[in-house]
């Protein structure tokens, strides 16, 4: 139908419907409907989320306090293990032998600087800035420039598909998976390979203390005293029973007789294992979500479609030189690059 068919009203109506809007990437004027809440320039490639509003956080500082304290109570934790590990454990291993001693003292130290320097990379590291780029001006901002990025309202600055914004952080970062208040930081394109070796070698230090904790615990245990082991009875489960509740009564009277030394060990067991099996669990979802080429927060927003699935992934993430020569290989399969614009 044409316009000079319509009725004058309906004229109005449809252009009234109408409204114009500015792109923030190039600056060039569009005209939308009055219902669009996002929409996408047509040059520059940028998206524009009308619905989005800037708001003060006032909160920022008191996360940062308490990302702090978590840092400090961690690093306190770290420093105990270490500490009361090394005390704990060298009067047992020197006993044995010398050799045994040394041998000890270098692992433990070769663990705790391993663990401690991974530990300040994450914590301190800069996660991850976005790339710089020209926006604001059409003259400037080329074709597809700027293709599905947004724009933050917070850094106000243009931030790419997967760039985050962190409230606790207060900044952008690049890559984001997500924000650790154990280390006060956020887990980005900066620091996330620091963060999985401080995974690994506090699992592994984790490990090496709960041996370490057994093996010593073994050698200054009080001798158990069973004294109504003869006058057991019985046959069957009552008696495994019956036994079961001797020895378990033969441990607790022996506790008491235990010195510190062996109570800092029996603290250091428990809370290196119960530790080292949460972390364990943490790492392996962190390996398989690079394993895909995604982050934690692209897969709970299904926004890391574009990953593949493939070993590549692991190699280039942690640097591996075989990744050049991994495509001559069967097993491997070309995925796109981690880090996009």
């Amino acid at each position: 139908m044409a316009e000079d068919d319509l009725p004058k009203e309906h004229i109005i109506a449809s252009l009234a419907e109408d409204r114009e809007s500015t792109c923030w990437g190039c600056g060039l004027r569009l005209l939308l409907p009055s219902g669009a809440s996002t929409f996408k320039c047509g040059w520059c490639g940028a998206i524009t989320l009308q619905t989005v509003q800037k708001q003060k956080d006032k909160s920022l500082k008191w996360r940062w306090l308490r990302d702090r304290g978590f840092v400090c109570v961690l690093l306190v934790f770290i420093l105990f293990v270490i500490c009361g590990g090394v005390w704990a454990v060298y009067p047992v291993v020197f006993s044995v032998s010398q050799f045994c001693g040394i041998f000890h003292s270098t692992v433990t130290m070769v663990l705790a600087v391993a663990t401690l320097s991974s530990f300040s990379l994450a914590a301190f590291r800069s996660p991850g800035t976005p790339p710089n780029v020209i926006w604001g001006s059409y003259p400037l901002v080329e074709k597809g420039d700027l293709e599905n990025y947004t724009f933050c309202n917070y850094c106000s600055k243009p931030k790419s598909r997967r760039t985050h914004h962190c409230r606790s952080c207060g900044m952008c970062v690049l890559d984001m998976d997500h924000h650790c208040p154990f280390i006060g930081n956020c887990v980005g394109a900066g620091n996330h390979k620091h963060f999985i070796m401080f995974l690994i070698s506090a699992i592994v230090s984790t490990i090496y203390v709960s041996i370490m904790a057994v093996y010593s615990l073994w050698h200054i245990w009080p001798p158990l005293s069973v004294h109504e082991l003869g006058r057991l009875n019985g046959s069957g489960s009552k008696f495994g029973w019956s036994l079961s509740k001797e020895i378990i009564h033969a441990v607790l009277r022996s506790t008491t007789l235990l010195s510190i030394r062996g109570f800092i060990l029996i603290y250091l067991f428990i809370s290196s294992f119960s530790l080292q099996i949460g972390l364990a669990v943490l790492l392996c979802q962190q390996l398989w979500y690079i394993y895909e080429g995604k982050t934690y927060l692209s897969h709970i927003s299904s926004q890391g479609d574009d990953g593949e699935k493939d070993c590549q992934n692991l190699l280039r993430f942690f640097g591996c030189p075989l990744v050049s020569f991994s495509r001559h290989l069967p097993i491997f399969r070309s995925s796109k690059k981690r880090h996009e614009k």
